[in-house]
């Protein structure tokens, strides 16, 4: 059964069942047991002696190599190899421009944890021959003073967990091999600048050399703020090679002071220490509740893989990009994406620097020739992995590199309309159309929308503050907060939040998953905060590089105003508009078509994608949907989304309403016959009402009526002022409601006790 189906009993509002397609394809959830997130909440989820059963009997092969000649793997070794691991041995295979690297395993990663996180010794030896064919294929020697290898080591787990876990870039250099690493480009900056990263990359994720508190910048970040605030710079490309030497030496004294330990120069302890580093980050706080979140068991592990750098930092004829195949916020069939000029792949996710749109390579004499090369790359990468495809790239002297792709996160807006578009253009397979989809996130359809009045209201009023990239569709309005601590403290308290900081990292997930919207002033279109917030369907809106946001002050001002930590603020992740105070929302326009009414079908985009894909469901699902409905209007609006009757109608639950309690408690606190049946003689025209509408709204459609089962004790007040008020109303004493409510108490164990 798809996912579509196992979740249908949850998602009712919504006809999002269909079952296993017939192609017998497993969708990505498929296996996971009920208590993954459990497993996922403890460190020492990977290291039972399950697992290392499993471990023992699987290890055999430890490293697979990926290249235009010799590749091992392929696509369908997602489980052993990770999705990214696979996608790169893809690629390699139908003749795409990808360095070379190796890929190892996913075992390996629960080898590690088993063996109580150390390195097993099969992979050291199996790891020396590995990066010796390495060498020989790209003709470059690991450490070598003359001609060096460089690499990056990334993670690459089975399901993307962007942002998540941890990457290191240039890895190998030292200081002789930046040196050759000069003379060999003729570039001192750009050498120069390849080894500060690769300091700051290490220091960072192997050394732990880490802000200390939400509130704190980058350590890294502050000492080359403070060189560029004593050198009189704005932008970290004016720092000369001078300059950039002098911030080697103030990154190694910073890592020094802060471990007590000097930075490796060893390329293969490099390499060792940044392997672990990376399995580690399995188990970090920010990828356990990710796991928890999306149902990723720890038992899966993550790969690693080593992979031959390029280099998008070697001038304005180089850049790096982050681009997706079609919008992944509303599914549009349009070459979406962004890059930067001089640059490597961290700056563009880590939000740091706002990139420019892909679109504008065309335009750029230097990255025009590469961007005819991406046009055609996306089409081929539609075509192979029938799907839309989330892919990172580097220009290296104007030549293009293909670095990753990976099935891209989508909004359920996307979803519903690249489904659409993509069926319609023989690219998707219907069963993969359903198999792919995410019965919980197509409930992002019912999100409001602000209201149309309320909205012109607060332009007329000035109350506009800043626009932004729109990253998340929808609308939200909150509490400004600014550390994701504080967001779940105040979600806690029942109130509703938005999540403002310069820009996101992992270690704010917590509080991403909690505010109601998400706001940036930094960052583009794939910096971290609008992956993960189209991921999760939140609002979101990014890279307002007008708003200024004050972390120590709990500031956050534009044009001359100020707001402060509490106050409110709205936000449009649809159009990328940032307004103060508070916005009246509306009805979902799927809600204005099926329920209020107010908007005809043909007049819908939204309800066209939404109504093709659940006619693609009702083709493959095996079950029937029925609702739970107490009342003519629950009933209507449950068939709108496409259930096909009822089946439990709690006629006790068409009492609560209104006066109809007071009858209900009438007749339940009654002594005598004639006065309960009087009780009931009020009751029946409620329930007669109720019925009829309920009948006429499943126009014949079958329905499970229990006739009650009422928990009495639920009916009647348990306070004192309630019950006096009660007694009042029905001419008895506030004591003979006492005594009654506690007469009826019971005890309720449910199914299962």
């Amino acid at each position: 059964m798809s996912r579509l189906a196992k979740k249908s009993n949850r998602t009712s509002q919504i006809k999002s069942a269909a079952a296993k397609p017939k192609s017998g394809k497993r969708s990505k959830s498929s296996g996971v047991s009920k208590s993954a997130g459990k497993k996922n909440s403890t460190k020492n989820g990977a290291t039972t002696s399950r697992a290392k059963k499993f471990i023992s009997a699987k290890a055999g092969k430890l490293i697979y190599f990926f290249a235009a000649k010799g590749t091992e793997g392929s696509a369908d070794m997602k489980t052993l190899l990770g999705g990214k691991g696979a996608n790169l041995a893809a690629m390699c295979s139908i003749g795409l421009p990808v360095p070379p690297g190796f890929t190892i395993t996913t075992d390996v990663c629960n080898l590690y944890y088993a063996s109580g996180r150390k390195m097993p010794p099969a992979l050291l030896k199996e790891l020396k021959a590995y990066v010796s064919r390495l060498e020989k294929s790209v003709g470059k020697k690991f450490g070598d003073a003359r001609n060096p290898l460089l690499v990056s080591v990334r993670s690459g787990a089975r399901d993307s967990m962007p942002g998540m876990m941890d990457t290191i870039l240039n890895l190998g250099l030292n200081d002789k091999t930046v040196l050759a690493l000069k003379e060999a480009t003729d570039n001192g900056r750009f050498a120069w600048d390849c080894y500060r990263r690769f300091i700051q990359m290490y220091g960072d994720v192997v050394m732990g050399v880490q802000k200390r508190n939400e509130n704190e910048h980058d350590p890294f970040e502050d000492v080359m703020a403070t060189l560029k605030s004593e050198l009189g710079v704005q932008e970290d490309t004016q720092l000369t090679e001078t300059h950039l030497h002098e911030l080697v030496k103030r990154f190694k004294a910073l890592i020094l002071d802060r471990t007590g330990k000097k930075f490796p120069n060893d390329p293969m302890d490099q390499l060792i220490g940044s392997i672990a580093a990376v399995f580690r980050s399995w188990m970090n706080d920010r990828a356990i509740v990710y796991r928890a979140k999306y149902k990723i068991p720890a038992q899966w592990g993550t790969a690693v893989n080593v992979q031959a750098m390029v280099f998008g930092n070697t001038g304005d004829d180089s850049g790096t990009g982050v681009a997706f195949t079609r919008d992944p916020a509303t599914g549009e069939n349009v070459f979406y994406g962004e890059y930067l000029v001089n640059a490597q792949g961290e700056d563009v996710v880590a939000g740091i620097r706002t990139p420019l749109p892909v679109a504008e390579m065309a335009h750029n004499k230097n990255m025009a020739p590469a961007f005819a090369q991406l046009v055609k790359v996306r089409k081929t990468l539609e075509k192979r992995f029938g799907d839309v495809q989330d892919f990172e790239f580097t220009i290296e002297r104007k030549k293009l590199w293909m670095l990753q792709t990976r099935r891209g996160k989508r909004t359920a807006l996307a979803y519903v309309r690249i489904v659409h578009d993509m069926v319609r253009e023989g690219l998707m397979s219907p069963q993969d159309a359903i198999a792919s989809s995410d019965p919980e996130a197509m409930n992002q359809l019912l999100q409001p929308i602000f209201d149309r009045h309320a909205y012109e209201a607060a332009r007329t009023q000035g109350r506009f503050l800043c626009k932004g990239l729109p990253a998340g569709p929808g609308a939200a309005s909150g509490e400004i907060v600014m550390t994701a601590g504080k967001a779940e403290e105040m979600v806690k308290q029942g109130k509703r939040v938005v999540l403002v900081r310069v820009e996101t990292s992992p270690e704010d997930l917590r509080g991403m998953i909690a505010a109601d919207g998400i706001l940036t002033a930094r960052g583009g279109v794939s910096s971290h905060a609008a992956l993960v917030a189209r991921q999760m369907g939140k609002v979101c809106v990014v890279g307002a590089g007008s708003l200024e946001v004050d972390y120590h002050k709990g500031t956050v001002s534009c044009a001359g105003k100020v707001l402060r930590e509490g106050d409110s603020l709205s936000i449009d992740g649809t159009t990328g508009e940032v307004f103060t105070g508070s916005i009246d929302t509306a009805d979902s326009e799927l809600k204005q078509v099926l329920i209020a009414k107010t908007m005809k079908p043909a007049d819908s985009d939204i309800y066209r994608y939404y109504a093709f894909v659940m006619k693609l469901a009702d083709k493959f699902r095996r079950l029937g949907i029925r609702t739970n409905a107490d009342t003519p209007e629950q009933t209507e609006n449950a068939l709108a989304f496409g259930a096909e009757g009822i089946g439990l109608c709690r006629t006790e639950h068409m009492f609560f309403e209104g006066n109809r309690i007071d009858a209900m408690r009438e007749m339940m606190l009654a002594r005598t016959e004639v006065a309960r049946r009087a009780a009931l003689d009020n009751l029946l025209p409620f329930q007669r009402v109720d019925f009829e509408g309920i009948f006429r709204a499943l126009n014949g459609a079958p329905a499970g009526i229990r006739l009650l089962d009422p928990p009495l004790h639920e009916f009647l007040p348990n306070d004192s002022a309630t019950q006096q008020a009660l007694a009042g109303k029905l001419g008895v004493t506030a004591e003979q409601v006492a005594a009654r409510v506690h007469e009826l108490h019971e005890f309720n164990p449910m199914l299962g006790f």
